[in-house]
């Protein structure tokens, strides 16, 4: 089979299609043939090693993680199921291949209806937009910041804060060219985060602040959010794009703000129950057209270089799909 791998850190260029066997699954694991894979800007930075800051360290040879939807091929000494031969949705570690490991446990069965690009929304994107939006506690008819709007996560953090009864979603995004994008999928106005006036954009928009900011990018675009929210408002920090998370300041949080992170990981280690029902809430969702995931561009495997090209130039709009 195929996969894509790098052997030294660097640019796109470091990507390397090779020839591997097939994997065996093992304890807790099931075999993927791959369908389609969702691309994470997150590997972009583990690609580029020690030059991307202290929080993107992955040894070498390095593996690409992405959100694989395809069918199950074999299971791992012990797993009950998904059944061979079931589509599934997962996360995987080593996933830009023919053929996958995944997690049993979290490999969501997805109908044959349901186009790639929706599906592969359900291992990762849109449980880590939903939650964000809940561990903001928004209320009906609160003010959401959306940080990063236009990208694989954040369009759907724009959707699901309007389906959770947001009354103004502002979408914060790297240019303007992407304004039409994010209004399109539910933000009522758009901001473009790379003017240095955009925070007093945001206070024309909404002069006593916003009630909740959702950020994944981190440094100067998180510490700028922050200057944005009201009294009691609230900051939901879930990524780190800019490498730098010393945007909020201990000070800060004396203005009757509060800030919280969350990980997807810790989430579903720590509450696998509620997580499980989220992933079939938000399958409902896509099934029932009320989240519209966007594919900006489908790749051969091959062309991961472009894939990561793609990423790295911050112009997509939704996902990056790769295909065997």
């Amino acid at each position: 089979m195929r996969r894509v791998r790098y052997h030294e850190y660097g640019d796109p260029e470091v990507l390397t299609v090779e020839e591997a066997d097939v994997p065996t699954p093992g304890p807790g694991q099931v075999l993927i043939r791959s369908e389609a894979i969702g691309a994470n800007f997150v590997d972009t930075r583990f690609r580029r090693g020690p030059a991307a800051g202290p929080l993107f360290q992955r040894p070498l040879p390095g593996v690409l993680t992405g959100d694989v939807v395809g069918r199950v091929e074999a299971l791992g000494p012990g797993v009950d199921g998904p059944p061979v031969g079931a589509r599934v949705a997962a996360l995987a570690e080593d996933a830009f291949a023919d053929f996958v490991l995944a997690d049993a446990e979290w490999s969501v069965e997805v109908p044959d209806g349901l186009d790639a690009g929706a599906a592969s929304v359900l291992p990762l994107a849109a449980p880590v937009a939903l939650r964000a939006v809940r561990t903001g506690r928004l209320a009906p008819g609160e003010t959401v910041l959306v940080h990063a709007a236009a990208g694989g996560i954040g369009h759907l953090v724009v959707q699901l804060a309007k389906l959770l009864g947001a009354g103004t979603v502002v979408a914060a995004v790297g240019s303007a060219a992407k304004f039409d994008f994010v209004r399109a999928y539910g933000a009522d106005f758009a901001v473009d985060y790379s003017v240095a006036d955009w925070p007093e954009r945001v206070r024309e928009i909404v002069p006593a602040g916003v009630d909740v900011v959702l950020d994944s990018v981190g440094g100067e675009i998180l510490r700028r959010g922050f200057d944005v929210v009201a009294p009691f408002g609230r900051v939901v920090v879930y990524g780190a794009a800019s490498g730098d998370v010393s945007g909020i300041a201990l000070t800060d949080l004396f203005a009757l703000r509060s800030v919280a992170g969350f990980s997807l990981l810790a989430w579903r280690a720590a509450a696998p129950e509620r997580a499980r029902e989220e992933t079939a809430e938000l399958a409902e969702h896509l099934a029932s057209g009320r989240l519209r995931p966007a594919v900006h561009t489908t790749l051969p495997l091959t062309e991961a270089v472009r894939a990561h090209r793609v990423l790295e130039e911050r112009t997509q709009l939704g996902r990056v799909l790769l295909v065997p």
